[in-house]
């Protein structure tokens, strides 16, 4: 399995403008909420069960495998979206599907105007797990923006180089 480091450098590599990054601040956790909202019909087991809750679970998983401490956090960010998600899909089919759809094309619409700023593709197009990694590097970017985990944004940093502003006339 790769290390925390290792998701994170290959996911970073293809976000070195921060702009790009700022986009994803809005974009990833629209579409993360909005994937929330989408699957948390149907509901089972006097309604705290849902799709949503398995692929949250899953996706801990995944987190608390890398780290313990961004693991938990991220099952925490993770659940109070699934409570979004339910309490949208306790609303009338409209508003529960417009909600959650209009999340998503907005979301991926923000993410892709970032991306035309990189000058790349997103990471999942290379590669599908940049989807559950997308939603970590945000956090971990907030992280470094405050200052923290300095450690670990050195060590993606040594692989994939400095957060810089993409100069129109370098190569895409």
């Amino acid at each position: 399995m790769k290390s925390l480091v290792d998701h994170l450098s290959q996911y970073a590599a293809y976000h070195r403008d921060p702009r790009n990054i700022a986009s994803h601040f809005i974009g990833i956790p629209l579409i993360v909420v909005a994937v929330a909202v989408l699957l948390s019909r149907p509901q089972w087991a006097a309604g705290w069960l849902s799709p949503a809750v398995l692929v949250s679970l899953a996706s801990a998983w995944f987190y608390l495998r890398l780290e313990l401490r961004l693991g938990v956090l991220m099952t925490v960010l993770l659940g109070l979206c699934v409570w979004a998600g339910h309490v949208l899909a306790q609303q009338s089919t409209l508003v529960w599907l417009a909600s959650g759809i209009g999340m998503f094309v907005i979301g991926w619409a923000i993410q892709f105007v970032g991306h035309h700023y990189e000058g790349r593709k997103p990471a999942f197009v290379d590669d599908v797990t940049g989807l559950i990694v997308g939603p970590l590097f945000v956090v971990v970017e907030l992280a470094f923006l405050l200052g923290m985990r300095r450690d670990l944004k050195e060590q993606i940093e040594a692989r994939v180089g400095g957060v810089r502003l993409r100069q129109k006339n370098a190569a895409a």
